[in-house]
């Protein structure tokens, strides 16, 4: 006779964040943002800075590294870029990032079994990200994991992202879980203040984009390998 895990008893979801936390997406994102810091006559970022810049989606990661850039080109240490800047920029970054979204990133070791782990035990996976969710959708179909998941939403996909509450409640209103049976599985600040707001449980992975130490942010409990993922769910069940 077999036996259901606690977290099938628990929940009936599982939320994901995506960059960072299912998948090493900095290589990529950084290539993107050196191509068009270049096209704006300026130096390049590395790749340890991309990590903290991030997060908040893609205007926000070009305008962090036109910041980083500035002293280059003899600007003021205080001059940020103008939303006309950002914006003349931010489509050449889209548009090369659209060809070259899965050229070096992958799926985080231990990821897969995690997924398919869930998925046998009867719970609904979904993903909510910050990330365009055309692009979302793009990297999981070239990394062939699509399949996974019952709702993709983006950060363009509803009105509010995280970590407004909403964008969290929206994905689960997409998969039809309510938010009492529901978890989420992040890497940042961003991720445990939607999901605190949400009033759902959060994990964080401590290997992924975050500008504050995840030790610091007070989740419910930590992972360095997805292995320790379905363990970890137990205990909060």
């Amino acid at each position: 006779m077999s036996f259901a895990p606690r977290f099938a008893e628990r929940f009936d979801a599982v939320l994901f964040d995506l960059d960072g936390t299912l998948i090493e997406t900095a290589p990529d994102l950084c290539g993107a943002l050196n191509h068009t810091l270049a096209q704006a006559g300026r130096d390049g970022v590395v790749l340890d800075q991309v990590r903290h810049m991030i997060g908040d989606g893609a205007r926000v990661m070009l305008r962090l590294g036109l910041e980083a850039t500035r002293e280059a080109m003899g600007e003021a240490a205080d001059e940020a870029p103008t939303d006309a800047e950002i914006e003349r920029w931010f489509n050449v970054l889209l548009d090369y990032y659209w060809d070259h979204v899965a050229d070096e990133s992958y799926a985080f070791d231990g990821v897969q079994p995690a997924l398919d782990s869930l998925r046998a035990a009867g719970l609904k996976l979904a993903v909510c990200t910050n990330k365009p969710v055309a692009l979302s959708n793009r990297l999981f179909e070239k990394l062939a994991m699509a399949d996974n998941f019952a709702a993709v939403l983006g950060g363009d996909s509803l009105a509010v992202r995280k970590p407004d509450p909403g964008h969290i409640l929206g994905t689960l209103e997409a998969i039809g879980v309510a938010p009492d049976r529901a978890v989420m599985i992040g890497d940042s600040a961003n991720d445990l203040n939607a999901a605190r707001n949400a009033g759902i449980p959060v994990v964080l992975v401590t290997f992924g984009y975050t500008t504050v130490p995840v030790q610091e942010l007070g989740a419910d409990a930590l992972i360095d390998h997805f292995d320790q993922l379905l363990p970890a769910l137990d205990k909060l069940a």
